[in-house]
């Protein structure tokens, strides 16, 4: 899955494209993101491509470094439609600085985040749960497909789990340190939910689901204060913990794909939020 031409063997800004629509079909998208090729030209010739989680001071630092052709980045600029693009704000001047030194940002997020072999489904691997399916299915998607997507995974662990010993599973499986836990810490967890990022909305259907645990990033306190209400025992391992490692993931898939283009994940990124929680 190249989806080079042998006779253009030239790698392009829309050969990546489609290999990541291959990777994360837009389709599986939440309606409210934005998704695809976000800055650049799709004619343009790509030789270098980063990965990163966000697109920051310290990610263009990095790219106006090693010049990419290309960033992806998981979480997607602009988000919000822009009425101008200036230097006074950051969302401006990242994008005039990028543009200036032709370098395209295609952004995946919730796609990747949904996807067959995407965050949350590594997440339920990595944690190795079984009968893993969506835990919201998305409607109009699954008719053409071998396995049901959706937003968002459960599944059930291997064995009931004190919260302590889902700690001492995510600090050898993603080499988490530190997180938050809200719940009760005498009930076990048996069927988890996992939504990477900020997915506390999801927790009625969690609880729908029946699920003793919900494992994300970030919750609001009001979230927090709703899953206790629930009787789900809320883990939290930090927004930048829940999904940064799948951009080294997502770096090594590209390299296979382009073995003629450098791939590599930001070096640079650094969880912008220190003093969370002890593990």
């Amino acid at each position: 899955m190249t989806e080079l031409d042998s006779k253009h063997p030239k790698v392009t800004v829309r050969h990546v494209s489609n290999a990541m629509g291959k990777l994360a079909p837009l389709s599986l998208a939440e309606s409210w993101d934005n998704v695809g090729l976000l800055l650049g030209d799709y004619e343009h010739s790509v030789e270098r491509i980063m990965t990163c989680l966000t697109v920051t001071e310290q990610t263009v630092r990095e790219a106006l470094l090693r010049s990419p052709d290309l960033i992806v980045s998981h979480h997607p600029i602009p988000f919000r439609p822009l009425q101008r693009i200036t230097t006074d704000d950051p969302t401006g001047r990242w994008l005039w600085m990028l543009a200036g030194s032709g370098v395209s940002v295609y952004s995946p997020h919730t796609a990747w985040d949904n996807a067959a072999s995407g965050i949350n489904q590594t997440l339920a691997e990595l944690l190795g749960l079984t009968q893993v399916q969506p835990l919201v299915i998305k409607p109009g998607i699954n008719s053409s497909t071998e396995s049901v997507l959706g937003t968002g995974r459960v599944g059930i662990l291997a064995r009931p789990s004190l919260w302590e010993d889902l700690v001492e599973l995510l600090r050898t499986s993603l080499g988490v340190l530190s997180l938050q836990f809200s719940g009760d810490a005498t009930r076990r967890i048996r069927k988890l939910a996992i939504v990477c990022g900020s997915g506390a909305s999801l927790l009625r259907e969690a609880s729908k689901a029946e699920c003793d645990g919900f494992l994300t990033g970030e919750a609001t306190y009001h979230q927090t204060l709703e899953a206790t209400h629930l009787g789900i025992n809320l883990i939290q391992v930090g927004h930048h913990a829940s999904e940064r490692f799948a951009m080294d993931r997502l770096a090594k898939e590209l390299q296979s794909l382009f073995p003629t283009v450098e791939c590599w994940a930001s070096t640079e990124e650094a969880d912008p939020i220190v003093g969370w929680g002890r593990a």
